[in-house]
């Protein structure tokens, strides 16, 4: 049977599903949300807007999406036990932290167990506005600080900032974090979401496909880029260093962080509007810097780019963090704000034809052998 069975390790190329959520063309460079392509909304849509787009199936009108803001406004609300439980935690990595809180959300809201479309939905909602409350929450406690209330006049993104810091952001930076979030709101069978699509295939509730889904994206390979992006960019320290750096990594056959993609082969299409968001955020809190590092590293890896190994939309994420003085390890709990529609539409798209998923692993073990008494070993 071995010669006959193909390994698809890592179930790379292997088509699990149909699935009408988004489309991603490797080759062409190109992502789509229900249809609507990725430059269109970066640069037209709200994060609310493209929240409603995965979870429902189309835009919605000016009535459905004030009915939907105000939903997920008035969702900003945390059981006040699990303030408790991240006083106790604090000083834990934010993603264990943030995974916790969500999985004491599962015992303390009523209706956490509710599997139906509509309680994924009410679930749903509820966890999306939640999700950025804790992150908040744990960064404020940590340094000795009261958690910020939420604003209700505030969009999504722009409270986030808000609860983070303490200050209202500029239009400008609010807007960058919405772009931010819509950008990375859902792609596709990644890790994180073919794993709450495995939890939700054995019929467990949302809360729980959305701790599996953190707990996936907390692994480097998959939710790290951010993160490494940026220790790269201090190792360079300025422009004139890049060409140097990115020659010592290709002689010693290292990759270069924020280069290449599981998927991509062209440029990550969404890295374009990351790109002008950091030079101009930069410019806005007079660090200019940071983008002109940045852009010699491309300069510097534009020979590759005819091998795959172009720029990615990490590459560019981690110095918006930066510039926002947010520390690095909570870069991933920003990718996971921005991932919760996407989660949900992937857990609703499963629930509503489910299947549980469950592969095969070929033996390649010992052959068959005969028990030997303990005496005997």
């Amino acid at each position: 049977m071995t010669d006959t069975v193909k390994i698809n390790r890592g179930l790379k190329g292997v088509y699990f599903e149909r699935s009408r959520i988004s489309d991603i063309d490797g080759r062409a460079g190109s992502l789509t949300y229900r249809g609507y392509s990725i430059h269109d909304l970066a640069t037209q849509a709200t994060f609310e807007e493209v929240c409603y787009l995965l979870i429902h199936g189309e835009l919605p009108d000016a009535a459905q999406l004030a009915d939907f803001d105000a939903a997920l406004r008035a969702a900003r609300v945390l059981p006040e036990p699990v303030f408790d439980i991240i006083r106790a935690t604090a000083h834990g990595h934010p993603m264990d932290v943030l995974r916790t809180a969500v999985s004491a959300l599962a015992a303390l809201e009523p209706d956490s167990h509710d599997a139906s479309d509509a309680g994924f939905l009410r679930n749903g909602i509820r966890l999306t506005a939640q999700v950025p409350m804790i992150i908040a929450a744990q960064e404020a406690i940590r340094n000795g600080r009261t958690p910020v209330l939420p604003d209700m006049s505030l969009s999504h993104a722009a409270n986030w900032l808000w609860m983070l810091k303490g200050e209202r952001p500029s239009e400008d930076a609010a807007r960058l974090a919405d772009v931010d979030f819509i950008l990375h709101a859902e792609h596709g069978s990644n890790a994180s979401s073919f794993a709450a699509r495995v939890t939700v295939g054995t019929e467990a509730n949302l809360h729980g496909a959305m701790v599996t889904a953190l707990s996936t994206l907390a692994g480097p390979a998959h939710g790290g880029a951010a993160e490494d992006v940026m220790k790269m960019v201090h190792e360079i320290g300025t422009p004139e260093n890049a060409a140097a750096y990115v020659a010592a990594k290709r002689a010693a056959k290292e990759p270069v962080t924020g280069f290449g993609h599981r998927v991509y082969r062209a440029e990550d299409p969404r890295a374009r509007h990351m790109r002008e968001g950091v030079r101009k955020l930069g410019e806005e809190m007079g660090a200019p810097g940071w983008y002109a590092i940045l852009q010699a590293v491309v300069d510097a890896m534009s020979p590759y780019a005819r091998h795959g190994l172009n720029v990615n939309v990490d590459f560019y994420s981690g110095v918006i963090y930066q510039l926002h003085e947010i520390p690095m390890d909570l870069y991933v709990p920003i990718f996971a704000i921005g991932r919760m529609p996407g989660w949900l539409a992937q857990c609703l798209e499963q629930r509503r034809s489910n299947i549980l998923i469950r592969p095969l692993t070929l033996y390649d073990g010992a052959a068959p052998r005969d028990w030997v008494p303990l005496a005997a070993r």
